[in-house]
């Protein structure tokens, strides 16, 4: 997978970026997933996942508890699909196209702060594992999704605004305690369905 196509280099060339875009590409972007990389998504509570095939594209948020994406490899990456709204839109377009973007945000400092970085963006192929090795090591989860790595690089993190994380989500699944039920699975016309 190149990092630009023909419609990036057509918008580079025409608002004078190409030079800018190969300069931080040279400096920034690996196929490799480094330490600072992999401690800064070990840290991370969440991310959102970007994947598209035919006409559907979807980007969604994926949570849970800090460490559960997990760096398996120099150029691959675990994380667990956990219940949710049966949907499959994003693991549906997986199984159709697996070419993905994640975009992983640290809300809780400032450029400058002493955090290195505030966005990481990886692009890969994803592939769905009902049956995973790991899938034991995560309570709740109902499979696997793993992620070969392509292209990984720190964002620009202008705009990124400092926020702070009141509380982890109260469904993120743990050992010792059951996951409490959804409102919106408790809709009449949704419960009798589950």
């Amino acid at each position: 997978m190149t990092m630009f196509h023909d419609g990036n280099r057509k918008l580079q060339d025409a608002y004078g970026g190409r030079a800018v875009a190969d300069r931080i590409v040279d400096m920034v972007e690996s196929s490799e997933i480094n330490d600072e990389f992999r401690d800064f998504i070990h840290a991370c509570p969440f991310f959102f996942l970007a994947s598209a095939a035919h006409e559907s594209t979807d980007c969604s948020f994926k949570g849970g508890a800090p460490g559960f994406v997990r760096v398996t490899g120099p150029r691959q990456l675990i994380f667990p699909d956990y219940d949710g709204n049966r949907m499959y839109k994003s693991l549906g377009n997986i199984v159709e196209n697996p070419n993905v973007g994640l975009l992983f945000m640290n809300f809780g400092a400032e450029e400058g702060q002493g955090a290195l970085f505030l966005r990481v963006r990886i692009n890969g192929r994803a592939s769905v594992h009902d049956a995973h090795e790991a899938l034991a090591t995560y309570p709740g989860a109902h499979r696997i999704v793993e992620v070969a790595v392509e292209h990984i690089y720190p964002n620009c993190p202008r705009y990124v605004p400092e926020m702070q994380m009141v509380a982890p989500s109260r469904h993120i699944p743990v050992d010792d305690r059951k996951q409490p039920t959804p409102e919106w699975k408790k809709i009449p016309p949704i419960a009798e369905l589950l």
